[in-house]
C-alpha cells in the first residue's frame, strides 16, 4: 500500500512556514484523530466503496442543444422543497462544453429521475458550467461558471456563482475577482439557514471561503475569505486549465481536503470552517505517482474515505484511464475503478440517495454520460 507524506510524520519544513505552531499542533492531532476515525468508520461500513460498486446504469447527459462534456454532479437531498421540477432523489449534471465541443460553452444543467433526463436548466449568458455544483436543502441549486470566448485558455474569464431556484430560475449572482476567480469546483457545508461554500480558483491558485444567509427564499453575502494559496495553475490545451480543483469537507474534523492536480496532491486544510487567514498551502496528505494521475474532482464517501478522480493529464499513464481512486483520509490507497477505456473520461463525481439506497453518480466525460452505481 502506498502510504502519504504526511500522515505518521512532521510536515516538511516548506509546508510548516505557512502555518503557526497552534495550526501544527491541530494538524498532528487530526491526523492522529484520522486514524482512530477511519477504524470506527470500517467498522459499520465497507472498508472499500469502489471494491463494492455493482453494475452501471448508463445515461447520457446530452440535452437536446447538444451540449457535451459534462462536469459536475450532485443529488437533490432530503428535504428539498417538491413544489418545483426537483425532488429528492433527482441527480443533477452540468455540462461545460456547446454542440461543437468548444470548452467553457455549454450552458445546460440535466436532471435525471428513474433513469430519465430533463432539461433543468439552461442560460446563454452563463456558459461554461463547472464542476461546482451542488443543492442546498433550502431550495436552491448552486452551480459555478467558468466561460470563454473560443474554447481555450486563452479567451477564459473569471466566471460567476449562481443560485438557481426550483423553476430553474437564476436568483442570485456572485462574480468579482475577489470572491470567484476561475471557480473550477467548490463543496458546501449546508446548515439550512446558512451555507458555508467552499471553492477552488484555478485561474489563481486559491480557495476562498464564502458564506451566505438564506432567508424567505433571499441569499445575502455574509462573508468571504481566502483561506489558502500557491497551488500551481496553468492552462492546458486538454483539459483548458490546471490547478486546484476537488473540494471535499468533512464537518466534523472540521477539515477541507483539496485535490490539487498540478501537484497531483492531495491536502489537508484544518480548521477550514474558521481560520481568518490565508496560510498558504494545506498540508500534504497524499502524494501518489502510482494511483494519481492528475486529481481533479474529489468526494467524501460514506464509508469516511476519498474519493478523487484523474483528469490523465498529469503523470499519465494509458494503462490506468480514467480511473477513480479510494483512499483514507490518512493517506493510504484502498482501491481504483476505471469509468472509461480511454485517458481522460473521470471528472465529476458525487454520493446521494436515490429511493433510500446509496448511490454514487459519475461522469464520463468521453462519452458524455452518467454512470450511476448503487452501493452493494
Amino acid at each position: 500500500m502506498t502510504r502519504n507524506l504526511f500522515y505518521g510524520a512532521v510536515p516538511s519544513r516548506t509546508t510548516r512556514s505557512h502555518f503557526s505552531a497552534g495550526l501544527l499542533r491541530r494538524a498532528l492531532g487530526l491526523a492522529l484523530g484520522l486514524a482512530f476515525g477511519a477504524a470506527a468508520v470500517s467498522a459499520q461500513t465497507p472498508a472499500s466503496i469502489l471494491n463494492h460498486l455493482g453494475s452501471p446504469q448508463v445515461l447520457s447527459t446530452v440535452p437536446s442543444n447538444g451540449d457535451v462534456n459534462p462536469y459536475g454532479v450532485a443529488f437533490v437531498p432530503a428535504g428539498f422543497p417538491t413544489s418545483g421540477l426537483l425532488k429528492p432523489g433527482d441527480i443533477l449534471v452540468s455540462n461545460f462544453n456547446n454542440a461543437q465541443n468548444l470548452q467553457g460553452t455549454g450552458t445546460t444543467i440535466v436532471q435525471f429521475r428513474a433513469g430519465q433526463q430533463s432539461l433543468f436548466f439552461q442560460d446563454s449568458n452563463t456558459p461554461g458550467l463547472s464542476t461546482g455544483l451542488a443543492v442546498l436543502k433550502a431550495g436552491f441549486v448552486l452551480v459555478a461558471s467558468m466561460p470563454t470566448a473560443d474554447g481555450t485558455s486563452n479567451t477564459v474569464k473569471p466566471g460567476s456563482l449562481m443560485a438557481i431556484n426550483p423553476n430553474g430560475q437564476v436568483v442570485w449572482t456572485l462574480t468579482g475577482k475577489q470572491y470567484i476567480d476561475g471557480p473550477w469546483n467548490m463543496t458546501v457545508y449546508d446548515q439550512g439557514s446558512k451555507a458555508t461554500i467552499f471553492v477552488s480558483n484555478v485561474l489563481n491558485g486559491s480557495i476562498n471561503r464564502i458564506e451566505i444567509g438564506i432567508s424567505h427564499g433571499a441569499i445575502a453575502l455574509l462573508n468571504s475569505t481566502t483561506i489558502s494559496s500557491g497551488y500551481g495553475h496553468r492552462g492546458d490545451p486538454a483539459a483548458l486549465e490546471v490547478g486546484p480543483t476537488g473540494l471535499a469537507y468533512d464537518a466534523v474534523r472540521d477539515t477541507l481536503y483539496v485535490a490539487a492536480s498540478f501537484e497531483n496532491a492531495i491536502y489537508a486544510i484544518p480548521d477550514a470552517s474558521t481560520v481568518a487567514a490565508n496560510g498558504g498551502k494545506g498540508f500534504r496528505i497524499y502524494a501518489d505517482n502510482l494511483h494519481l494521475h492528475g486529481a481533479l474532482a474529489m468526494t467524501l464517501a460514506p464509508n469516511g474515505n476519498l474519493i478523487v478522480s484523474n483528469s490523465d493529464v498529469i503523470n499519465s499513464v494509458p494503462a490506468q484511464p480514467s480511473e477513480l481512486v479510494e483512499f483514507t483520509r490518512g493517506g493510504v490507497f484502498v482501491a481504483s475503478h476505471s469509468v472509461d477505456p480511454n485517458q481522460g473520461g473521470s471528472f465529476g463525481l458525487a454520493f446521494g440517495l436515490v429511493n433510500g439506497v446509496e448511490t454514487l453518480a459519475a461522469v464520463d466525460d468521453n462519452t458524455s454520460s452518467l454512470q450511476v452505481f448503487t452501493i452493494q
